[in-house]
């Protein structure tokens, strides 16, 4: 009853917006953030990661360790209404090796899953859009890759389109898991390289409470095959001790 209530406050949280429009679609993929895009009525978008990697050297008790893992993580889309859609998301399958002294560990299992609805929010601007997601992760993963714990969050998505080429945003989330609160701010930039071509770049900041600011940047490519269909390949470092020192990788999205 108690995930219940928490559930049923995000999603009213997202629902109390008012009079709401239809944005143009849009895939999520890649970044931090999300657009302001919502999934077409009776339509379905798979994002698909092919897979996200991520590298890790850290020193621990004076001892030098290293940290590999690769992830397959997805996340489904599907319109509910011209300004709402339900999101539904895997942290998927991921394989971990970690060496340290000379001995390599590796391990491999399935992450968290996640369930969302993503509503517009309209503005009454011709360049400016925004979207509300409210977000439940659940804690379904095997031991080593779970969050172990359900996060409730709320995020914002803000884009304002500068000119034809140029689109810059920002993503607001707030977490919630055991009474602990976590803040994620993500500015954005996106832009038209030509007719198929596009990229975008972004800076992250996290506060967990308890732990230290963690941040990093990212940057990266989009292909969009048509209008169905795109794929994307991206690059990032960590700026500070406690996210990993290198993530990257490739993803492919459809809408069926």
């Amino acid at each position: 009853m108690k995930q219940l209530f928490k559930i049923t406050m995000l999603t009213s949280v997202v629902f109390s917006t008012g009079h709401v429009f239809a944005d143009s679609f849009s895939f999520d993929r890649p970044g931090t953030g999300f657009g302001t895009g919502i999934t077409p009525v009776g339509r379905l978008a798979w994002e698909q990661s092919l897979p996200s990697a991520s590298y890790t050297k850290a020193s621990i008790a004076n001892d030098q360790q290293q940290s590999v893992s690769l992830q397959e993580d997805m996340v489904f889309r599907t319109g509910l209404t011209k300004d709402m859609e339900l999101q539904l998301g895997w942290a998927g399958p991921t394989w971990l090796k970690t060496t340290q002294n000379g001995k390599k560990t590796t391990v491999n299992g399935s992450g968290d899953m996640s369930v969302g609805l993503k509503k517009a929010v309209d503005l009454h601007d011709d360049r400016m859009t925004m979207a509300l997601l409210g977000q439940v992760v659940i804690a379904t993963g095997n031991q080593e890759f779970s969050n172990h714990d359900n996060i409730y969050a709320v995020s914002s998505s803000v884009q304002y389109a500068q000119d034809d080429i140029l689109t810059t945003g920002i993503t607001m989330r707030y977490e919630m898991q055991n009474s602990d609160w976590a803040v994620t701010a993500v500015p954005t930039l996106s832009y038209k390289l030509s007719k198929k071509w596009s990229g975008y770049s972004e800076f992250v900041y996290r506060k967990q409470e308890s732990e230290h600011i963690q941040t990093s940047v990212a940057t990266g490519v989009i292909y969009a095959l048509n209008n169905r269909m795109q794929f994307d390949a991206s690059i990032g470092a960590g700026l500070s001790g406690d996210v990993p020192d290198y993530k990257g990788g490739f993803g492919v999205s459809f809408l069926f």
